[in-house]
Order: C-alpha cells, then structure tokens, then sequence
C-alpha cells in the first residue's frame, strides 16, 4: 500500500476537461510544479524580454532525452520538463509563452496550451493526429494564429534567397522506425495521406551560406531573438532535421536548442552559420515568430 501512494503521487495521472478528448495527461509533480513557478516568476522577471528567449533560457542544462513522447500503448498528453528533445524543447517554451500571453499561469492552462501546439487543430486524437513534420507543425500553429512565418515571398527577398519544395515520406518508408506504426499498420496509410498532401508545397528559406550575414543586414531584419528555426534538409524523405531559439550577439547569428551532440539544451557555442556550415545534409533555415 505504501509504495501504491509513492509512486501515485510521484507521476499524477490527472482527466483534465479541456484536452482533447477527454484524455489523461502524464506527468510528476516536479513537472507540475515547474510549470506553475516558472509562469509566475515571468509575471515579475520577464519584463519586455522576448517570451519565447526568455522560457527557452529556464532548460539550460536540462538532459536531451529522445522519445519521451512514445511512452503507453495510447496516444495522450506527456508533460516532461525535465527531459527533452529539440521538439518537446520548442513546444514547452511555446505553450508556457501561451500561458504567459494569455495572463493564464495554472498547470490546467498549460495543459491546454501544449494540447494545442502539439496537435493538429489543437485537438488530441490518436497518434496520426501529432504534428511529427515540422511542416505540419508550422501550418498548423500558424493557422491557430501562435506564430506566424517569417519569409519574404515578393523581390526583395532579402536573405530568403532560395525556395524548399517539401517531399516527405520518412515515416510511411520506415514505419518500424516508429513504436506506434509498427504497433498499429492502419495508422500508415492515414500518415501518407498526409504526407503526400504536403508534398509539393513551397517555402522560401535562408541558405545557410547567407547566415554569415551581420545583424546591420537584411538577416538581422528577417531573424529576431526567440525566432523558431527549423534546419532544413533535401534528403532521406524529411523536410528538417533539426529545430531550435535564434538569438544574435555581438552582430553575429547564434540559436538555443537541446542538442543531442551536447546531450543538453545549451546555448550554442559557435555561431549558427558555423553551426549548418558543419552539417552536410542541412541547406538553411525557415524561420517563424510566436506571436505576441
């Protein structure tokens, strides 16, 4: 019986009336309690500092753990603030920056706000309804009006000097990759009917020769301290490889993120040019701002 009462109310399973579905969400106590500090201490401490800079510097040092989100047979809300990937990085600071926006501070509040980030249409349905490209995920929480894309489509373009065309289908050509694919093989064609909808689509981007550029340039007008950028890639059936925080300093391009090379989130060390210049299969960055 003792060990029962431990381990509930060390991980809280909790049916919150406002997520989608009426799901259950999972998390510990230490994650509940987190959320709730970090968004009162921003009443006072965040001043007029960018929201998403601001949250996205409260996980330096935090683990880089990948997967967390496969945990159970059942797709529902895992909230962990204690491990992270650079997805579940980027959508932390963004639900907690939702909160903060809204003046909402409640653990319930963030809940509902990853709920809506992590989901397409804000709503938890099983496993095939998760926003897994970073494309969906920048559709999606554009339509919901959280951020908005940074990209000139119109002469001057500025550093948006190249254009992507999306062709995704890593998922569907290696669902045993994926814990729930291979569980559930109907869930395949339901992923490649997405797929296969986005395919095609274009998005100007910044090559990353052009991130070299200096802050009195065009780049320091398209990218801001706390923009979302999402590395791109032109292979292996993925649209990015990698998402993190822009930040600038000392005129030059730099980016927040959790980083699996350094296994925690960190301030990267060497600029953001330097950085892309040293990954072969990224071409450049799309960019997009939450919206304040």
């Amino acid at each position: 019986m003792h060990k029962w009462i431990i381990a509930l109310s060390t991980i809280l399973m909790i049916s919150l009336s406002n997520i989608a579905n009426a799901q259950d969400a999972e998390y510990t106590k230490e994650d509940s309690t987190l959320v709730v500090k970090l968004l009162n201490e921003a009443k006072t401490k965040r001043g007029n500092e960018n929201r998403i800079f601001y949250f996205g510097k409260k996980f330096l040092g935090i683990p880089y753990v990948g997967h967390t989100l496969e945990n159970g047979t059942k797709e529902h809300l895992i909230v962990n603030l204690h491990e992270l990937d650079c997805t579940t990085f980027v959508e932390t600071v963004v639900a907690l920056s939702l909160c903060d926006k809204e003046n909402a501070r409640t653990f319930k509040d963030y809940c509902r706000n990853l709920t809506k980030v992590r989901w397409r249409g804000g709503k938890m349905g099983d496993y095939t309804s998760r926003l897994h490209y970073f494309t969906w995920w920048g559709i999606d929480n554009e339509e919901l009006g959280i951020v908005k894309e940074v990209a000139n489509y119109q002469e001057p373009y500025g550093p948006f000097t190249a254009v992507q065309t999306v062709n995704i289908n890593y998922m569907t050509q290696h669902p045993q990759s994926y814990k729930h694919l291979k569980a559930n093989p109907d869930f395949v064609p339901v992923i490649k009917k997405y797929e296969q909808q986005t395919n095609g689509m274009k998005f100007r981007y910044i090559p990353k020769k052009n991130m070299q550029w200096s802050q009195s340039t065009s780049l320091g007008e398209a990218v801001h301290d706390g923009d979302i950028v999402a590395m791109l890639t032109d292979s292996d059936g993925l649209d990015t490889r990698h998402i993190g925080i822009a930040f600038w300093k000392n005129g030059k391009l730099y980016f927040l993120h959790a980083s699996s090379l350094y296994k925690k989130v960190l301030l990267n060390p060497e600029t953001f040019y330097l950085y892309e210049m040293k990954q072969p299969k990224h071409t450049g960055i799309r960019v997009y701002r939450f919206v304040e």
